[in-house]
């Protein structure tokens, strides 16, 4: 009977912590303040302490940090954010929701990630914001955007929700967390992130207290003091029981980093001398969480094939992402959904990702890269 490995084994990575998991969620049910009990605020402390110091507002998922982080800066409707085509919906999804226009940008074709030039390229009068994705679990370029934040005063906004615990390094070798880098910093905690919990959550990262103490209002229905509502907001909380969930994992995430990495390393290792693979870039201005190990393909591989044949000896793999965000039919309407990006339309032809996660051990990655192999 050929193995079943799957792309995370969120079963096995509870095990681990099953007892701490267990005791923590059972406190919450015994006291019964299921939202904004004080598992919340140690979360959020505990998190802010591992961010280098940074301010944490919690809030129900990844996307809703995003639109509250957009909420926080005051953008007006019609301002324009710069964001790449190559990522999930959910950032160009908050800036259309708000009545703002995003446009698309294509990144590099090595790392993923959002491309400073492409960016430069895109600027117009009408620009605010820019949106630097850390896809697949390594830092965007980083100090070209600051650059160009800080010379025409625009607000940069991190989505870190696949890149938490990963480090930027700075020229003259300063390093801060994901996240803490630009002005805002957003995150999701779905389960099969580097730090997830048992359903939906999110959190906003910044090292301004005056965006956080904003933030923390928007997303409480606009208020600072109940049934006094200063702002139109959101109900955006996240459950005590999730916190509770995510301050005991957040004791073993360098843990879990570590163990990703090992299985990177062995694809690394054992994938690296395939010339129909090419495999992701690792950047000398970032570490690497390996949210995801995403591979790209030669032209000559059919990937519908090539990810057949994987399923028929048990492995799962995924396609992140199939369509560009300036092809989607949700965007038709827009000017940027016009423009050619070649790098990220190459790459939704071709890219594949494989198992990735805390619990693959050495036999379930021989078996992967042995199977890829033989292909």
């Amino acid at each position: 009977m050929k193995p079943k490995i799957l792309m995370a084994d969120l079963q096995g990575q509870y095990q681990r912590v099953k007892d701490e998991v267990d005791e923590a969620m059972q406190q919450v049910l015994l006291s019964s303040k299921y939202i904004n009990g004080p598992q919340v605020k140690e979360f959020e402390g505990h998190l802010g302490e591992y961010l280098q110091g940074a301010e944490i507002v919690s809030c129900a998922n990844g996307t809703d940090a995003l639109q509250i982080a957009l909420m926080a800066l005051e953008l007006s409707p019609g301002d324009e954010v710069i964001v790449p085509s190559f990522t999930y919906v959910s950032c160009a999804e908050v800036i259309s929701l708000l009545n703002l226009i995003p446009i698309f940008v294509d990144v590099d074709p090595h790392s993923y990630t959002i491309d400073p030039v492409a960016v430069e390229q895109a600027l117009s009068p009408r620009t605010k914001a820019i949106i630097a994705v850390h896809l697949f679990g390594q830092c965007a370029s980083m100090e070209p955007l600051l650059y160009l934040a800080q010379k025409l005063d625009l607000f940069l906004i991190e989505d870190t929700a696949q890149a938490l615990g990963a480090e930027y390094v700075f020229q003259d070798g300063k390093r801060r967390k994901a996240g803490t880098i630009g002005h805002i910093g957003c995150t999701s905690f779905f389960p099969s992130k580097i730090l997830g919990c048992f359903g939906d959550g999110g959190a906003l990262i910044t090292r301004h207290k005056g965006l956080a103490k904003k933030a923390r209002m928007i997303a409480n229905h606009g208020q600072k003091i109940k049934y006094v509502h200063e702002k139109i907001g959101l109900n955006s909380r996240l459950d005590t029981l999730q916190a509770a969930v995510l301050d005991i994992k957040l004791k073993y995430i360098n843990e879990y980093i570590a163990s990703r990495r090992s299985a990177a390393n062995w694809y690394y290792a054992n994938l690296d001398n395939l010339s129909w693979i090419c495999l992701p870039a690792q950047l000398r201005h970032s570490s690497h969480v390996f949210n995801q190990f995403t591979i790209t393909l030669a032209e000559t591989v059919d990937r519908v094939q090539f990810q057949a044949y994987l399923s028929s000896k048990g492995i799962d793999t995924m396609i992140y992402y199939p369509i560009a965000l300036h092809k989607q039919m949700a965007f038709a309407s827009l000017k940027s959904s016009n423009v050619h990006l070649p790098a990220t339309e190459n790459l939704c032809k071709r890219v594949l990702s494989l198992p990735m996660d805390t619990e693959l051990g050495p036999d379930a990655l021989k078996y992967i890269t042995d199977t890829i192999k033989d292909f």
